[in-house]
């Protein structure tokens, strides 16, 4: 009897279509095969929400949410160092106590880190927090329409181009506060698909990371196909920061990081608390 591809969403950004071409093309032996959606990352988010596909590629903040039909695989994920989110004002040295903040979203790491990063800095808290599109936010804080603005990914290179200050790296704060990487994205896949099946996908996705490793040429015309126009130069740069020993399996630091992260931010009432278990393979 022939198995029906599994139903598989990630980004079209490098380090995804890096990690996964190996076994999106068939060349891990032994594979599952999958039929590819490619969805950023807040839609990912929602389509785990409603239980929609096999596997998926979602924030870490979204896990609380979703663990009951899904489970997190131990490989195929991003966590980092030096590149967290940046919070962004007109003036610099800006007070944030009251004022409104303009985020991407608000179930992502990023805003998870924002919050525990305002707890700890921002005296009486911060005020409004409106969410957004990403492009939308630094022209925002640049014409006043927002106090200050969380950015992401390439925005930490180019805010100087709006005339903005960065008040604050939260990435910094997290690391200097808790000396662990940075959770950013996960791989999900539902419980449903049982142990056996689970078991081997992971160790695929596994094959399939140390496959682009071994011949990152051979994923080139993958990663850049769905670059969406970037520099060959800044896709090498985004794949060596994102694809790391985090992504071939999460270990000790990684499961300290993301436990770490969701039990902060449930304490500070942002998302529901885990289970002792919730965060366990299988």
């Amino acid at each position: 009897m022939t198995t029906e591809p599994l139903q598989i969403a990630y980004s079209p950004c490098p380090n995804d279509t890096f990690v996964f071409d190996a076994l999106a093309h068939g060349r891990v032996p032994g594979a599952p095969s999958l039929d590819v959606t490619f969805a950023d990352i807040d839609i990912t988010n929602g389509m785990a929400e409603r239980g929609e596909f096999d596997v998926l590629k979602v924030s870490y903040a979204v896990l609380p949410y979703v663990l009951d039909e899904y489970v997190l695989l131990p490989c195929g994920g991003a966590l980092g160092r030096g590149c967290g989110p940046l919070v962004l004002t007109r003036e610099a040295d800006v007070d944030l106590a009251g004022r409104t903040v303009a985020v991407p979203s608000e179930r992502s790491t990023a805003y998870l880190l924002f919050r525990l990063w305002a707890a700890d800095v921002v005296e009486g808290g911060v005020g409004e927090i409106v969410v957004m599109p990403f492009h939308e936010i630094m022209p925002a804080v640049r014409d006043g329409r927002v106090d200050a603005g969380l950015v992401i990914h390439e925005a930490r290179f180019t805010y100087q181009n709006y005339g903005l200050h960065k008040l604050a790296d939260m990435g910094e704060h997290w690391e200097s506060t808790t000396g662990l990487p940075i959770p950013l994205g996960a791989i999900i896949a539902k419980r449903a698909l049982g142990a056996g099946r689970l078991k081997s996908l992971a160790e695929s996705i596994r094959t399939s990371v140390r496959a682009a490793w071994d011949e990152p040429e051979i994923s080139r015309p993958y990663v850049m196909e769905h670059a969406q126009e970037m520099d060959p130069a800044v896709a090498d740069q985004h794949i060596g920061l994102y694809v790391n020993e985090f992504t071939a399996d999460l270990g000790e630091d990684g499961y300290a990081a993301i436990r770490g992260l969701l039990t902060r931010a449930a304490a500070e009432g942002l998302v529901p608390a885990l289970g002792p278990d919730a965060l366990s393979f299988i």
